[in-house]
């Protein structure tokens, strides 16, 4: 059934509403129907990591992990990585257990596709690398992507902290089976404990399989992982079966070869449009598959910038008046033309959600990154003056979440992004976007990202979406210009300084 057609549950209103957004995102992204309860959205931290447990104990075929990092030091690398292979408490036998099951299922995969920096060399020390000792080569791989854009000289003499400025593998799929967990979380204790995101856990084969075949697409244009007797504890080695050169031998055939590789997963064509089912209901709900992949495709052919842009510009037509979204973002950078499309469209009731500086993963750091909190409120602030020279203070909110303050007890920060949308005459939103994305002009120029957008007539799935805003909104509280333009809020001259680090990194780390 073409995703433009109503499902039989909807009512004619609301169709006509979503058909606009429809029958455009038909030809920008693959999309897929299903029923609003096979998408599971969850709540906190703990959650989600006692769900991904949960999900990779019971592992029958396949799991597959793509993450920014795993753990963020030496010591913490055993707990984390550990735990996602549900090792954690358990030493070794649960993983000796899934390895020993996967010998009935030969395409059993644990992999992680993680970026190539400063935490590669303990990440593989420490956990990964004697997990392929034990296990072998054929039940768990382990690849490392590397842009094609830092190679050279470039490479050679640009600091490991900001090395990352140029792009990296930012997208977080956690597949096992036939589900994946949508998310913008990594792998790492705090987004286990105290680090707020989004997790949407989708119960599909056929949209599983989807981003498995987008996740084995990077995989051939990775590097992949071999133990060795090096200090390092391992080396990274290109495969000849790899689809393209090594980027940093070639780069511009490797970017050529990708194209090829990545474009052929993306396009509307790629896949048919599939009417699933559950429990012999009728599909009401389709999935659009996003993909942001500008590093790998020239001509960049990347469907999530083009989705977003389209679902705001339809929502300035005056016949979505009484609309209203809610829009969020940990780091506050969005790019420049979706801040526009955001304060064009014709909704009121609006909510932008972003992290307090107290909330920031950067707060109190050392050195010119401790400033990129005060470089997102300067960014809020301007935002807050355009919304006010469009005469739009009375339809967009802009609210700062806080539950504490990083680096004190029970302090927790804010990592969640996302857009929903709630039709004229709705209650809760039937549309919504989740994944790996900041919304950042280096989100939609260098890194690589996947997610989706959910389009749904499903009643009980429009409530648990109005129920995320409102648990992600428990902390978030409403501010002003007039608030930051307090002593204690004002940016200092070093600001300059951080909005320079903001642009070179993207404020997406």
């Amino acid at each position: 059934m073409p995703s433009s057609a109503a499902p039989a549950s909807s009512s004619p209103g609301s169709a006509g509403m979503l058909a606009p957004f429809v029958n455009e995102l038909d030809k920008i992204a693959p999309s897929f129907q299903i029923h609003g309860s096979q998408i599971q959205v969850i709540r906190t931290p703990a959650d989600f990591y006692e769900t991904l447990k949960a999900k990779i104990r019971s592992a029958k075929t396949r799991v597959f992990l793509s993450t920014l990092y795993i753990g963020k030091s030496e010591k913490e690398l055993p707990v984390s990585f550990a735990t996602i292979l549900t090792i954690l408490g358990e030493d070794y036998d649960v993983a000796r257990g899934l390895a020993r099951q996967s010998e009935a299922h030969p395409e059993h995969l644990d992999r992680c596709v993680t970026r190539n920096s400063r935490s590669a060399q303990p990440v593989m020390r420490v956990t990964t690398c004697p997990l392929i000792t034990e296990f072998g080569p054929e039940r768990v791989e382990i690849r490392m992507y590397h842009t094609p854009n830092l190679t050279g000289l470039r490479k050679k003499h640009v600091p490991t902290r900001i090395n990352e400025g140029w792009g990296l593998q930012h997208m977080k799929l956690y597949g096992v089976d036939d589900e994946i967990i949508l998310s913008g979380a990594n792998l790492s204790s705090d987004y286990f404990t105290n680090r707020q995101d989004r997790y949407h856990l989708i119960s599909s084969r056929e949209i599983t399989e989807y981003f498995a075949r987008l996740y084995a697409g990077v995989t051939s244009l990775s590097f992949r992982v071999e133990p060795s007797e090096e200090a390092a504890g391992f080396t990274l080695q290109w495969p000849s079966t790899n689809t393209a050169p090594s980027p940093l031998e070639k780069p511009a055939q490797y970017v050529a070869k990708a194209t090829k590789v990545m474009n052929s997963l993306i396009t509307p064509q790629s896949t048919a449009q599939t009417t699933v089912t559950k429990d012999g209901q009728a599909s009401d709900t389709t999935i659009f598959m996003l993909a942001q992949l500008s590093q790998l495709l020239k001509p960049d052919t990347s469907t999530e910038l083009p989705a977003v842009t389209h679902i705001l510009k339809t929502l300035a037509a005056p016949q979505y008046a009484g609309s209203s979204w809610t829009f969020t973002a940990g780091y506050f950078n969005p790019a420049p033309s979706l801040t526009q499309l955001l304060m064009s469209s014709a909704s009121t009731n609006c909510t932008v959600i972003t992290a307090s500086p107290q909330a920031n993963g950067f707060y109190g750091s050392k050195g010119v990154s401790g400033m990129l909190p005060d470089a997102y409120t300067y960014l809020a602030r301007r935002f807050l003056m355009a919304i006010k020279q469009q005469k739009r203070e009375s339809d967009i909110t802009l609210k700062e979440w806080r539950k504490g303050t990083v680096g004190e007890p029970e302090g927790w920060t804010y990592h969640a992004k996302g857009l929903w949308v709630t039709l004229p005459n709705e209650s809760g939103p039937s549309m919504t976007v989740v994944g790996s994305s900041n919304y950042t002009k280096r989100s939609y120029s260098l890194d690589l990202e996947a997610g989706a957008l959910v389009v749904t007539e499903n009643a009980d799935l429009k409530k648990r979406l109005a129920d995320e805003q409102k648990w992600l909104q428990e902390y978030a509280a409403p501010v002003t210009i007039d608030d930051l333009a307090k002593t204690e809020r004002r940016v200092s001259f070093k600001v300059r300084m951080a909005m320079w680090f903001v642009q070179l990194v993207g404020g997406a780390l």
